[in-house]
């Protein structure tokens, strides 16, 4: 009997690891500003995050219909690294780079 309620045990809470695992590219999305992270937030996240955050940006606040290319992503990244470099002003929302050039304009 403990072995069946120890088995039982062990699949629910691999079925819950497998969802949290599963889900933290989506959890990650949710919470994600897109276009509103300021400077300060975009510089000090990892690779990934900023990856998220433009794709979110791209999708949302543009008039990019289908999911951005990774060269797209890559290109607005550079942008947007280059504006909040140049920003005496850390809470400069990332729309505000120009992505002339890289995107089709803005909504």
């Amino acid at each position: 009997m403990n072995r069946i309620r120890t088995g039982a045990a062990a699949a629910a809470a691999l079925a819950v690891v497998t969802l949290l695992v599963g889900g933290c590219d989506k959890a990650k999305e949710a919470v994600n500003k897109g276009g509103d992270t300021p400077c300060s937030e975009f510089t000090a996240q990892d690779q990934d995050k900023q990856r998220v955050t433009v794709r979110k940006y791209l999708q949302n606040d543009t008039k990019v219909t289908e999911t951005p290319s990774p060269d797209t992503v890559d290109g607005a990244i550079g942008a947007i690294s280059l504006m909040c470099r140049a920003q005496a002003n850390p809470d400069t929302p990332i729309r505000n780079a120009d992505l002339s050039g890289i995107l089709i304009p803005k909504k």
